[in-house]
């Protein structure tokens, strides 16, 4: 039997956001009663006309800024016509042949061979970006169905990949790193639940060493990245055991059935005659000036994967922190807004964060993950409580609990350390080398091992000294006495 490569290519449908839709005045909005939002024109009622959102347009320019896509002099509007029931106006207005944003590229990275190592970067190239509308939200039941139309007429979004991709894996990481840019961006939240990104994947099977492309099915509307990577799968599996049998793969659109982890038939694939484009009537073409271009470009966040190698290289921040702080718009801000407060130690600023914070969000009652919104630590409290341990106030050990009081209260280090009477008190001098010699006696190995020439080693000693001590001890006298006491052995 041969061995088969997939090519995979996604389309990516990203909701923008924007205060009102693409074409009208209506709000947009997630969570209102169905059909709340709505007007005539989302309806598609006669007598009305479609008026031109600036915001949405500047927000996909900004979209193709962002992954160095060509901007065009001028794009255009077009009716893609359809019958289906979440479609109010029976067509939708979108972009055919001159779209929006035109080439471009993603940066993605592929997981590591464990979470402390980085994986492969990849890059893969976008063939367009056009803007369309969306259309409304069909609720199924046994016997019948529902339509809301609150979704219908938001400003849409979609990314066309070229067929880069050769794995589930990396369409995974391809939605990953368009998200994470987006919400850095402001673009979009991306939030799949909300539907506010979701993705059509063509996927296609043919043996190792072929150049030309086999047949592909089209899979709709996966609606979560967990549903994604396993449609995928099952459709690289599926098309694989048919030429295995001698069979050929059907060009069609299938459908993604999460329950039964399958891919089923839905109809053959639709080519572009069978919408029946042609130019919209009433939405003239539009000439973008260049100078605006320039002001959004100029406007536009660090990138992710930069911003990520600016830290390892500028603040020497371990994979394992920025992985944490970079790819989460939030704590970027958070990190930050505490460098500008006390920019002085940033590695233990950023272990704080990519850490101790994430833990106690993972813990916090309700149903974890607590939002930073309502995270009542400040940004600038962490770093005036890093402050205190670089001042020797504070040592880490009792930065611990201090750390935990600051999260769930929201209050100052010092405040804390002055209600609960905390404070860095040397010990006695020979209490102090009595603890070491005791450390140092029960593991004779990491003395052994520092005397060789791992530094690292010493830290064995480091936790149970400082735990002796109820961490009043200074961890600096501390080492120095270590060192001392294990040169004398």
């Amino acid at each position: 039997m041969p061995e088969y490569e997939a090519v995979i290519g996604l389309e990516v449908h990203v909701q923008l956001k924007t205060a009102s839709k693409m074409f009208t005045d209506a709000p947009t909005g997630f969570g209102r009663p169905p059909n709340s939002i709505t007007n005539a024109v989302v309806m598609g009622m006669p007598g009305t006309l479609p008026v031109l959102n600036k915001g949405a347009i500047e927000q996909a320019i900004r979209v193709g800024l962002i992954f160095g896509s060509k901007i065009p002099e001028v794009f255009k509007w077009d009716r893609k016509n359809y019958f289906y029931p979440d479609s109010p106006k029976n067509y939708q207005l979108t972009q055919m042949d001159a779209p929006v944003c035109v080439g471009g590229q993603v940066e993605i990275e592929l997981a590591g061979p464990s979470r402390n190592l980085m994986g492969e970067h990849k890059i893969i190239h976008l063939d367009h970006a056009h803007l369309e509308e969306d259309v409304g939200k069909l609720t199924h039941f046994s016997k019948d169905s529902l339509v809301d139309y609150n979704r219908a007429g938001t400003p849409l979004l979609e990314i066309v990949t070229k067929p880069d991709l050769h794995s589930a894996e990396e369409a995974v990481a391809l939605l990953q790193s368009i998200r994470m840019h987006l919400v850095a961006a402001g673009v979009s939240d991306c939030d799949m639940e909300k539907g506010q990104m979701r993705c059509d994947a063509n996927v296609s099977v043919r043996p190792i060493g072929q150049s030309t492309l086999n047949p592909r099915a089209e899979m709709k509307n996966l609606n979560s990245i967990t549903g994604v990577k396993h449609a995928i799968n099952y459709e690289i599996g599926r098309q694989s055991r048919v030429y295995d049998k001698g069979g050929t793969v059907t060009q069609e659109t299938r459908r993604w059935d999460a329950d039964l982890g399958r891919t089923s038939s839905m109809r053959s694939k639709e080519e572009a005659h069978d919408y029946r484009y042609f130019p919209d009537p009433d939405l003239l073409p539009v000439h973008f000036p260049r100078d605006r271009i320039d002001e959004l470009k100029e406007g536009l966040p660090e990138g992710v994967f930069v911003r990520q190698r600016r830290y390892e290289a500028q603040y020497g921040l371990p994979y394992t922190v920025t992985s944490v702080i970079c790819y989460d718009h939030e704590l970027t801000i958070f990190f930050e807004t505490g460098m500008v407060e006390y920019g002085k130690n940033p590695k233990t600023l950023a272990n704080y964060i990519a850490n101790e914070l994430q833990r106690e969000r993972s813990q916090a009652e309700g149903d974890g993950n607590l939002p930073m919104a309502d995270v009542l630590l400040s940004p600038e409290a962490l770093a005036r409580m890093v402050q205190l341990i670089d001042a020797g106030k504070l040592t880490k050990y009792l930065a611990r609990d201090v750390f935990v009081d600051m999260f769930n209260t929201g209050k100052e280090a010092q405040t804390i350390m002055d209600e609960k009477g905390i404070k860095v008190e040397e010990p006695d001098a020979g209490e102090l080398e009595q603890w070491c010699r005791d450390a140092v006696a029960g593991n004779p190995v990491a003395a052994q091992q520092f005397r060789e020439g791992n530094d690292k080693a010493i830290n064995s000693y480091m936790g149970p000294v400082m735990k002796a001590s109820r961490g009043k001890a200074n961890p600096q006298t501390v080492r120095e006495m270590l060192i001392r006491i294990i040169g004398e052995t």
